[in-house]
């Protein structure tokens, strides 16, 4: 009989470490990689962002239609900018690595950015050009959007804020 507690002792210490073990499992396969965050400073203002649902590639290049619908998506946090003043814009180093760029009214960047942060006046950023006319106006809220590049080519994650001007 005592040979019978004994195994059945043992057993079941086997079976809670077979089951410690496979919660462990578990749980390690639930974490995720954390995303990239993008943050846009104003003064003593900083919003920080994850990435744009539906705008995150995981380190692939988004498809042609994703790009589309990330360039039209309007929002995110929001930030009040003065006239004159400058808009910081950071990144993490991972997405400096690959290279980035800033998109306000208008193409704000002539090239990609290695940098994990970059300014700009917001000026601007609220500018628009009109393609017939080559008229400049200025808009009253700006989405921003930062954009992560793959190899310098099509981005792999986009960010949105969106800049309200304060008279």
């Amino acid at each position: 009989m005592t040979a019978a507690l004994i195994s059945w002792g043992k057993g079941r210490r086997a079976a809670a470490a077979i089951g410690a073990v496979s919660l462990g499992l578990v749980t390690l396969s639930a974490c995720e990689k954390p995303t990239a965050l993008a943050t846009v400073t104003v003064g003593s203002s900083t919003v920080t962002a994850e990435a744009t649902p539906g705008c995150d590639g995981n380190g692939k290049e988004l498809s042609r239609k994703a790009v589309a619908a990330c360039i039209t998506k309007k929002g995110g946090k929001t930030i009040t900018v003065h006239p004159g003043e400058k808009v910081r814009v950071g990144v993490d180093p991972e997405v400096a690595k690959s290279g980035w760029i800033v998109i306000g009214a208008g193409p704000v960047m002539r090239e990609p950015s290695k940098q994990t942060y970059r300014s700009f006046d917001a000026d601007t950023l609220f500018m628009q050009q009109n393609p017939q006319t080559g008229q400049t106006t200025y808009t009253k809220d700006v989405t921003l959007q930062v954009a992560e590049l793959h190899d310098g080519d099509g981005p792999t994650t986009m960010w949105h804020f969106t800049l309200k001007q304060k008279d």
